[in-house]
């Protein structure tokens, strides 16, 4: 049989065309409280290589179920790279998570556990994109978390600035940033450098495929307006449950039932209202409790109630509650619904005591996410951004992060 030229080249790039990119995955309604920083406590692990990642989560089913961690290197697109698996790791994953255990004197029982990496087990040899998934013993995904690793070979200043666009002046923050190479040689930094900026660690609005605008000597300068532009949001919404049995100035009466159950005040449209700063941790969540030493395993659950008065810019579409204490997602569990006895969206959700983060979004009916529809748009808003440089130079396998940068819009200015 004679194979020519063409098919050799198809059968070489084909795993390529058929890279499937590595979204996120949500666990299942048996695990909450899922927990995944780097040493700093920031809500997405951006960590050099030799620093450790922390993950941790609850299993309310509470049998002490085997499970398993594996780790994907990927490319600036998300996608597998063609690395092997010895290439990017020392020793092997795959491994079972030995520390573990179970709830003790709460009300829902639950089994906590616990993983660092690097361990006896794995270590990581290169930088670039990471995804750690996590199976049960049926080999079964259960959940997926991106991760960065980096080397700190090059210098990123970041700034944000006030959008200049006059229909945007209120509304959205410019992040512009320079690339300093210093020693580090770049060739052809437009085909060989890459950004992504994110805020906030959100994966979603992310800015990818900006190139350099000039460059300065070693310096790359990117001072975009419209391109790197984000929408300024607003401040986060908070409770704190960390004491079960006191209400606050936003929890407006606690019942015991089967757990207990925390009301909310009614929260209301700030769109309609001027900019006001009050501190967050922009969209994150703590836990912790006053009831035990142990915050990780002596934590209670309890049932969360929210409630917004509905209104006509809803238009009937779908409401959820959102915050990084689900990963962002937008699940029945999240979704308020309409009573109509008061008048109110409302709905319930059982989270781990501690201090959240939370905003109320809609989900249209074309499915596009509607973010600041209840809070507002401000340029005031206090929000932080990240920008990953990528390198890949003529003939590498995979994409590397050879710098990070990050800027928060307290400084912002005109």
């Amino acid at each position: 049989m004679r194979i020519n030229l063409k098919q050799i080249l198809f059968l070489l790039f084909v795993p390529s065309l058929f890279a499937q990119v590595q979204e996120e995955v949500n666990p299942p309604s048996n695990i909450k409280s899922v927990i995944f920083n780097g040493p700093t406590g920031d809500q997405f692990p951006v960590v050099q290589i030799g620093e450790p990642i922390y993950l941790e989560f609850d299993d309310i089913s509470a049998n002490e179920q085997d499970y398993y961690y594996k780790i994907i290197h990927c490319d600036y697109d998300w996608t597998p790279s063609d690395l092997l698996k010895s290439q990017y790791l020392n020793g092997v994953d795959n491994q079972r998570i030995i520390d573990y255990g179970n709830s003790y004197t709460t009300l829902q029982p639950f089994s906590n556990y616990r993983l660092t990496i690097p361990n006896d087990n794995v270590s990581l040899k290169v930088s670039g994109n990471y995804v750690l998934e996590i199976y049960n013993n049926s080999y079964e995904l259960q959940f997926s978390r991106r991760f960065v690793l980096y080397k700190d070979l090059v210098k990123v200043a970041a700034t944000v600035k006030r959008s200049r666009d006059f229909n945007f002046l209120n509304e959205k923050q410019v992040v512009q940033f320079n690339i300093n190479a210093g020693n580090f040689q770049l060739v052809n930094p437009k085909k060989e450098v890459k950004v992504a900026i994110i805020q906030n660690y959100y994966w979603p609005t992310a800015i990818y495929n900006i190139p350099p605008q000039f460059t300065l000597g070693t310096e790359l300068v990117y001072k975009y307006d419209q391109e790197t532009s984000f929408f300024g949001g607003n401040e986060f919404l908070n409770f704190d449950t960390k004491d079960l049995r006191a209400p606050s100035s936003v929890i407006s009466r606690i019942e015991l039932n089967n757990l207990y159950n925390h009301y909310l005040f009614s929260d209301r449209y700030r769109i309609f209202e001027p900019y006001t700063y009050f501190p967050d941790i922009n969209g994150d969540f703590v836990i912790r409790t006053l009831q035990g030493n142990d915050d990780a395993r002596e934590a209670e659950y309890t049932r969360v109630h929210f409630s917004l008065p509905y209104d006509e810019l809803l238009n009937l579409d779908e409401v959820y509650v959102f915050g990084k204490y689900n990963n962002y997602a937008l699940t029945e569990e999240n979704m308020l619904r309409y009573n109509d006895e008061n008048g109110m969206m409302e709905g319930d959700i059982m989270l781990k005591q501690g201090f959240y983060n939370y905003k109320y979004v809609i989900k249209r009916e074309d499915s596009i996410i509607d973010l600041n529809a209840v809070c507002g748009n401000f340029h005031f808003t206090e929000n932080t951004y990240l920008v990953l440089v990528y390198y890949r130079n003529f003939g590498d396998l995979y994409d590397s992060i050879i710098g990070v940068g990050s800027a928060n819009s307290r400084n912002i200015s005109n």
